[in-house]
C-alpha cells in the first residue's frame, strides 16, 4: 500500500494542513481525501508541487508498506 506521508512532513516543518491546502489550490473535498489517503490517484503536478514545498523527493513523500 502506497501512503502519503504529507501530514508527518507538515508536523516535521511546522506547518499547517490549510497552509498546504491553500499552496495547492484544489477543492477541499479531493485535498480531505488526498491527505488521509483515502483518494486512488494523486496528479503530478500536485506532486510536483509538494515536493517542492516540503523540499523533499517523491520517494520521502511516499511510504510504501506491505498491507
Amino acid at each position: 500500500m502506497l501512503k502519503l506521508r504529507a501530514i508527518e512532513l507538515l508536523e516535521k516543518q511546522g506547518k499547517t494542513k490549510y497552509w498546504l491546502y491553500k499552496q495547492l489550490g484544489m477543492s477541499y473535498q479531493n485535498f480531505s481525501k488526498m491527505i488521509n489517503n483515502q483518494t486512488k490517484s494523486i496528479r503530478y503536478e500536485n506532486i510536483e508541487t509538494m515536493c517542492l514545498l516540503f523540499d523533499c523527493t517523491p520517494n520521502e513523500l511516499f511510504e510504501f508498506t506491505k498491507e
